[in-house]
């Protein structure tokens, strides 16, 4: 009986110390892989830990602070054609219609537009003079929307625009929601951190 307890005894000591020996040898290893794993590449001009937040995340009730001015954001279409998608962002302005465009081709680029009621011209050419300045055709296309808190449009629909760039850098959009009549606006590119994003509720 003694050698037989003796034995098993001895059996299992064995089988403990074969399974720290095999623990020990697949944490070494473990660590040989990390040490020879190069770093992720990451890019050297990414806004990461950009204190004035990310504009790829803004949504309706969220607050934007441009230093000389406080805005809200009233409602948000999230725009898409194909595979590619952008945001436009409409803000609480006193008079005439005001949005913020976010969209990564493939940097990341915001543009403030104001809308232009007071003109009649549609995308109907090329090269098009508005206000002294010739702006040409860069692209143009058809994709879909959804809307989120106040835009003015219905809860999802269609959308043809145009957009057109002038030498100089100047801006000049046409837009048109389920088949409407197209809206005019001149915009201006900005810099991220040009404004701090404060997260509605």
């Amino acid at each position: 009986m003694t050698t037989q307890l003796l034995l098993l005894l001895a059996v299992l000591v064995v089988g403990v110390v074969i399974g720290v020996v095999i623990v020990s040898n697949r944490a070494k290893k473990n660590e040989n892989v990390r040490a020879q794993t190069p770093p992720t590449p990451r890019d050297p001009f990414a806004n990461e830990g950009d204190t004035t937040g990310d504009p790829r995340t803004l949504k309706a009730g969220d607050m934007l602070d441009w230093g000389h001015e406080r805005t809200w954001i009233r409602g948000s279409l999230r725009l898409s054609e194909g595979g590619y998608t952008w945001s436009e962002h409409f803000l609480e302005v006193d008079g005439g219609k005001r949005w913020l465009s976010v969209e990564e081709d493939p940097d990341l680029e915001l543009v403030l537009w104001t809308g232009r009621p007071d003109t009649e011209l549609t995308p109907h050419a090329k090269t098009l003079r508005f206000e002294g300045v010739t702006y040409r055709l860069e692209e143009k296309g058809t994709g879909s929307y959804r809307s989120e808190g106040t835009t003015g449009l219905r809860a999802q629909g269609g959308l043809d625009y145009a957009d057109y760039e002038s030498d100089t850098g100047q801006l000049l959009s046409f837009e048109r929601f389920d088949h409407g009549g197209w809206e005019a606006a001149t915009g201006q590119k900005i810099l991220p951190g040009s404004f701090t994003i404060y997260p509605g509720s």
